[in-house]
């Protein structure tokens, strides 16, 4: 079917939509956040007060002014690490790694699940039969142990951190895709397009894909919460992103050490942590009520 044929939506279809985003105050609130720490990561060259990889060693372990006024520093609004490096300086490059992994990952896992889940989904048969083998055999391996595995043998790095969670993270991408595909191949639409005779990519590109986008993105902003919670995990371990890139998890390893006597060098990065995770869930959930609200309250 082309895209002349499709009802346009109308002015009270839109402002409905429009309301149902807009009355959704997580949705709202998430997406101001991970807006505010998008902007902050791009822009980070120009906010961070400081360079994050300079070390003063002068300067170790001094305090923010919300938990010692006395020793704090002006220089250094949020205190330094035990290397001397102004902490929100490296908080806010920090969110550059934590969101470019959570973006690639997702990427890279997106692209393989959604392939194989719409293809399972739309051919069934032999397919369906292959790709569901192959998910289930991704479903037995425990994605924590493997990860820890593969990254200890091939060295820690960005390039293989990410590597590594697109090639782990994809099986919920071709569950869901394989499950919406099936519900949508039979519908009126599709079966109009089949027989005016459109192509199987032009009836999958043009007529299936655009209706798993909601469905999709829900599923891609669990994935991407997932990705950065697990390069953290990584990096605390020793496994992941290495020095002296200024991620939130190696900020989190590099600073156990003194937790006990300077809590705070524990807190800042874990608070950003679960900021983003929390925020990014959030908005998944938001817009999975906003694009599907029927039965919800």
């Amino acid at each position: 079917m082309s895209d002349a044929t499709l009802p346009k939506p109308t002015a009270p279809a839109l402002q409905k939509k429009r309301g149902r985003i807009l009355g959704n105050p997580g949705l709202v609130v998430a997406a101001l956040v991970l807006g505010l720490i998008t902007l902050m990561a791009v822009f980070a060259p120009l906010i961070a007060p400081h360079d994050p990889y300079v070390q003063v060693l002068d300067d170790r372990l001094i305090p923010p002014a919300f938990v010692d006024a006395e020793m704090s520093d002006p220089r250094y609004l949020l205190g330094t690490d035990n290397l001397g490096r102004d902490y929100l300086s490296r908080l806010i490059y920090g969110a550059r790694i934590s969101l470019l992994i959570g973006l690639l990952t997702v990427l890279v896992s997106g692209v393989i699940g959604t392939t194989l889940g719409v293809a399972a989904g739309y051919f069934g048969g032999r397919v369906d039969t292959v790709v569901s083998f192959l998910i289930t055999t991704r479903l037995s391996l425990p994605v924590v142990m493997v990860a820890l595995a593969v990254v200890a043998v091939a060295g820690g790095s960005l390039r293989v951190v990410v590597l590594v969670l697109g090639l782990l993270l994809w099986d919920r991408f071709a569950v869901v895709m394989r499950s919406a595909t099936m519900q949508l191949r039979n519908l009126e639409y599709v079966a109009a397009a089949r027989s005016v005779g459109c192509s199987t990519p032009r009836i999958l590109l043009g007529e299936i894909l655009p209706n798993l986008v909601s469905a999709l993105v829900v599923v891609a902003s669990y994935e991407m919460a997932q990705a950065i919670l697990l390069e953290a995990a990584l990096s605390f371990l020793g496994l992941g992103v290495q020095p002296p890139l200024p991620s939130w998890g190696l900020m989190v390893a590099e600073a156990k050490e003194v937790m006990l006597f300077d809590p705070w060098v524990i807190l800042l990065p874990g608070l950003a942590i679960c900021i983003l995770v929390l925020a990014i869930n959030m908005l998944g959930d938001g817009i999975r009520d906003a694009t599907a609200p029927e039965g919800r309250s």
